[in-house]
């Protein structure tokens, strides 16, 4: 892994890229098995997939986060809130099958 500074080429950089690419894609598949057990959860006791307290909480929480690291984080926020439908969308349609 090199820093940014430490690229002295565009392949240089390239790789890099495409290494964070692919720790994010992990990071999002590990993400999608925590909401897909949420689910399950939800459906036994009762829970709708939109809470929004926790969405709330989760988009205040990648903003400070994202503030803190120096990102932007309106772009965080606007990514967050996709990944956030899009669980959402995923959730409820394991609540809408019967898991029993």
């Amino acid at each position: 892994m090199k820093s940014p500074a430490e690229c002295e080429t565009m392949a240089d950089l390239r790789a890099q890229i495409d290494r964070l690419d692919i720790a994010l894609i992990d990071l999002l598949a590990d993400r999608a098995g925590y909401i897909d057990r949420a689910a399950q959860i939800k459906a036994k006791i009762g829970m709708p997939a939109r809470t929004t307290d926790r969405v709330a909480e989760v988009v205040a929480n990648v903003r400070r986060l994202a503030e803190a690291r120096g990102l932007d984080p309106d772009l965080a926020e606007a990514l967050w809130r996709q990944l956030i439908e899009w669980a959402i969308a995923r959730e409820e349609e394991t609540l809408g099958k019967d898991i029993s």
